[in-house]
């Protein structure tokens, strides 16, 4: 059986997020808690989220992200087969 997220310390840094009230905000916690590239990469499959779902081409999206096929593949899969986290906050934002 694999790895749960859902723990004590999980729950703590989630409180700890959605206690956030700007974007500042967010930028000063999450330079704290993450590297450059680490937010860089959440970031990058966002914007491949996006544009999967606009049907852009691995190709298109490689090209715009930086975004590795296997990282596009991931995120396609995520979409797929996922818990639709993407699509909740794509509906919130009303990003088509």
């Amino acid at each position: 059986m694999g790895k749960t997220i859902h723990t004590d310390a999980v729950d703590q840094l989630f409180d700890a997020i959605l206690s956030l009230k700007s974007k500042e905000e967010c930028y000063t916690f999450f330079e704290d808690v993450c590297t450059i590239n680490e937010l860089l990469s959440l970031s990058q499959r966002f914007e491949v989220a996006k544009m999967l779902r606009q049907k852009k081409t691995y190709l298109e999206i490689s090209e715009k992200t930086g975004a590795s096929t296997a990282t596009i593949s991931r995120v396609n899969r995520s979409l797929t087969y996922g818990n639709d986290g993407y699509e909740m906050v794509f509906e919130r934002l009303n990003i088509k």
